[in-house]
C-alpha cells in the first residue's frame, strides 16, 4: 500500500496535495518479457520467495512448454530467491545471471514505469483495489507487444538465431 509518488504539473496559483495512506501491505508483481517479441507474462502474489519462484517457473515452463526441444534464456538478479540452491529449475530453462546492482540491464525492469502508471499517486482502501487495477493494466501491455518490443529490446542483446 505504500505509494507511487510521482511529480505532476499544476498552474503557479495551485499548491498540489497527494493523498496518502501509508500502510505497508505488499503485493509482488513477477514480469517475465520476450525482448524480440515484446510478449508478457505476469504474476501477481503476496510475497516473493524460493517456493514461490519455484512454482513461477514450474509454470512459466509449463505455460510455454520449455523442455527438452524448446530452451529459454531466462535473465534473473542476483536476488536470493533467484540464487539459491533450492530453486528448482525446470528442464529447458537456464538461467543467467546479471551483474549485482545492474537493473539497467535487464528487459523486464523497464515494465515497471508501466505498471506503475495507473496506480502512481494514487491512495487505495486496500489490495484487492490495487491487484485489479494491476491486473487490468498487464492485460493492456500484453495486448502492446510493439511497444513492449521498442521498450525493452536493447540494441546490444543477443540477435535470435534460428
Amino acid at each position: 500500500m505504500k505509494p507511487v509518488i510521482r511529480r505532476i504539473w499544476v498552474d503557479e496559483w495551485t499548491v498540489p496535495t497527494a493523498n496518502v495512506n501509508w500502510r505497508f501491505k505488499w503485493l509482488w508483481l513477477y514480469a517475465f518479457v520476450h525482448p524480440h517479441s515484446g510478449q508478457t507474462y505476469w504474476w501477481i502474489l503476496p510475497y516473493v520467495n524460493i517456493q514461490l519462484f519455484n512454482k513461477v517457473l514450474a509454470d512459466f515452463a509449463q505455460h510455454f512448454n520449455i523442455g527438452e526441444k524448446k530452451q529459454v534464456i531466462l535473465v534473473v538478479d542476483q536476488a536470493g530467491w533467484h540464487s539459491s540452491a533450492k530453486v528448482k529449475i525446470p528442464q529447458g530453462i537456464h538461467l543467467e545471471f546479471l551483474p549485482s546492482h545492474s537493473p539497467e540491464l535487464q528487459p523486464a525492469e523497464r515494465l515497471w514505469t508501466l505498471t506503475n502508471e495507473p496506480i502512481a499517486n494514487r491512495s487505495f482502501e486496500n489490495l484487492d483495489e490495487v491487484e485489479e487495477i494491476l491486473i487490468q493494466r498487464c492485460r493492456q501491455i500484453i495486448d502492446q507487444p510493439d511497444f513492449v518490443h521498442g521498450l525493452t529490446n536493447f540494441h546490444w542483446w543477443p540477435e535470435l538465431t534460428a
